[in-house]
């Protein structure tokens, strides 16, 4: 009897479905937060009678054959890339992406990451950085001087200054786009690293072809459907006490067993 096995990794299964899930609830607030989704697999099927193979009995062809599953196993947690909802901030460094695209950060190590995360900072140099004190990769520095700061739907960043009239450019925030954006490698701090399964960053300015648009003074919200959630929160329980109950099924029938004289 494989019940027990068979039961056991369906439990696990719903587990590290309960898992995400509560990663996402727990982000519901985190500004950008793309949520995750847990797919799962069927496992490897013992074949005690091949379909199509010839039937020692009758000598004909089995159409079906016998083929007993052995359980489930997760395949992925994929990112799911979706447009939050836009809120209204009133900061002049907070940003939001209307579209495809990602904000490139730079690392300490000199490596590159990307976010959606568009709450932005001016740290001491005049820098724009992010909340943890990485740089825009665009290494955009705002004057000391500057009383205002405006960035447009293409991302051209500029400055006025209270004695002048006409605003003054000082650079342009790029976006990046990748061919499979779920393949990026989340790095937490809404942080993530391209990898060969993303492949690598599109480099193009706000507002191109397949490029989305900046919004100033807006952050983007939590991808997190919370209703979605809970209703899936509520099909994973389901789904633990189904296979919870098959062992306890399983077990009965193994004491039956051991009861016969």
């Amino acid at each position: 009897m494989n019940a027990l096995k068979i039961a056991a990794t369906g439990m696990a299964a719903q587990q590290t479905r309960v898992d995400v899930i509560s990663n996402n609830i727990a982000n519901m607030s985190t500004t950008a937060y793309q949520p995750r989704v847990a797919e799962f697999a069927d496992l490897i099927y013992q074949q005690h009678l091949t379909p199509g193979s010839v039937s020692s009995q009758t000598g004909t062809i089995v159409p079906a054959g016998i083929q007993m599953g052995m359980g489930v196993r997760p395949s992925t947690v994929s990112v799911e890339i979706v447009q939050g909802a836009l809120n209204p901030t009133g900061g002049d460094l907070d940003l939001a992406i209307e579209g495809r695209g990602f904000f490139e950060i730079s690392l300490p190590s000199g490596e590159s990451a990307y976010t959606r995360d568009g709450k932005f900072y001016r740290d001491a140099e005049g820098l724009i950085v992010n909340s943890d004190g990485y740089a825009l990769a665009d290494n955009i520095t705002i004057p000391s001087d500057a009383r205002q700061i405006s960035i447009s739907l293409d991302g051209e960043v500029t400055a006025f200054f209270d004695n002048a009239t006409e605003g003054q450019s000082i650079g342009r925030i790029s976006m990046s786009v990748f061919a499979n954006a779920k393949g990026l490698e989340a790095m937490g701090g809404n942080l993530f690293r391209e990898t060969a399964g993303s492949g690598a960053p599109i480099i193009a300015e706000p507002g191109t072809e397949g490029v989305g648009t900046m919004r100033q003074k807006y952050l983007e919200d939590s991808g997190v459907d919370v209703v979605e959630e809970i209703s899936e929160l509520i099909e994973a329980q389901r789904g633990y006490e189904l296979n919870s109950k098959v062992i306890t099924a399983a077990d009965e029938m193994y004491s039956a067993t051991t009861r016969i004289r």
